[in-house]
């Protein structure tokens, strides 16, 4: 396992973890952590400015905790609202942001009318009506913000049941097929959760798309050398980098760094003893409001197969 954390995921909640384990399943032995904002959960009912003010802090929180290589935006909220004023913010960061899959559910459209499924503030934020005139400009997008359904995924959907989960997708499968949709854009990340569910009372004839893969490819484009100089995924070798050497004989490094055994470190260097990673995929919050959002977490991190961080 890697010596540092490869990629960090931020979303409004649980939204983004379809994302992370579809990276992990490219790379392996990637090192992952997350972090759902759910103390401003949820975004999509927010002002830009306050979107813009929670990224930031819940991003500086991922930076000055574990020191990503890269930082994965898992929401399409915080993307379209957000990304640019992040990469201002944190520079020496790569962040990766998570837009609507509108490019690939134009080019799989059939008959050219496609269903739009996000939040309110994705649904009516200029940069869809961009990505709509760019890459589907000769479809027409039935677009639908769906704040109830993105509360299901978030509370209830790993304790409901099948028929409550196909209950809960009726209403916008319904308003997309009653516009004669044949594509379904997944157009917030806790959609991801209930693909299958949308595929389900969809029908056969009805394409569901998101941006996974997408994201997936272009983390692993983006990552570069952990802040501290440290190996990661792209390293050539176990240890520390040839630049390692180079650094500064006083080079502090990161509080959770976790150094392999043969690792050369540049003479004085400072590391804290207790220095450690968290477990590779811990899923953290940034509050838990009620038990049953906390029995809700750690279902789902059972479900998933990753780790409970808890609340930080």
């Amino acid at each position: 396992m890697n010596a540092c954390i490869d990629f960090a995921f931020l979303d409004s909640g649980t939204g983004g973890i379809p994302y992370m384990l579809a990276l992990k399943e490219k790379r392996p032995s990637a090192r992952c952590v997350y972090l759902g904002d759910s103390a401003h959960f949820p975004y999509g009912e927010k002002s830009g400015d306050e979107i813009i003010a929670c990224a930031e802090e819940a991003v500086r929180t991922i930076i000055t905790r574990w020191h990503p290589c890269a930082v994965v935006i898992a929401c399409n909220t915080i993307s379209v609202t957000a990304l640019s004023a992040l990469r201002r913010s944190f520079p020496d960061v790569p962040i990766v942001g998570t837009v609507p899959a509108i490019r690939l559910a134009a080019r799989v459209s059939k008959n050219r009318r496609i269903g739009f499924l996000a939040t309110n503030a994705s649904v009516n934020h200029p940069y869809s009506a961009k990505l709509i005139a760019d890459f589907a400009g000769d479809c027409t997008v039935f677009s639908r913000g769906d704040p109830d359904l993105v509360a299901f995924v978030e509370h209830r959907f790993f304790a409901a049941g099948k028929a409550e989960r196909l209950a809960a997708v009726q209403p916008a499968v319904s308003y997309f097929a009653a516009n004669g949709c044949d594509t379904i854009i997944l157009g917030c990340t806790h959609f991801t959760h209930i693909a299958q569910e949308v595929k389900e009372a969809a029908g056969p004839g009805v394409q569901v798309v998101d941006s996974r893969d997408g994201v997936a490819n272009q983390a692993l484009r983006v990552e570069s050398p952990c802040l501290a100089g440290l190996p990661h995924g792209n390293s050539p070798a176990e240890g520390l980098p040839p630049q390692a050497g180079k650094l500064p004989p006083d080079t502090k490094f990161p509080l959770d760094t976790k150094f392999p055994p043969d690792a050369k470190l540049p003479p004085d260097a400072k590391l804290p003893p207790d220095a450690k990673l968290p477990p590779d995929m811990s899923f953290f919050v940034t509050a838990c409001r009620t038990p049953a959002d906390r029995a809700e977490y750690e279902a789902l991190c059972a479900h998933s197969g990753i780790p409970w961080g808890g609340v930080i």
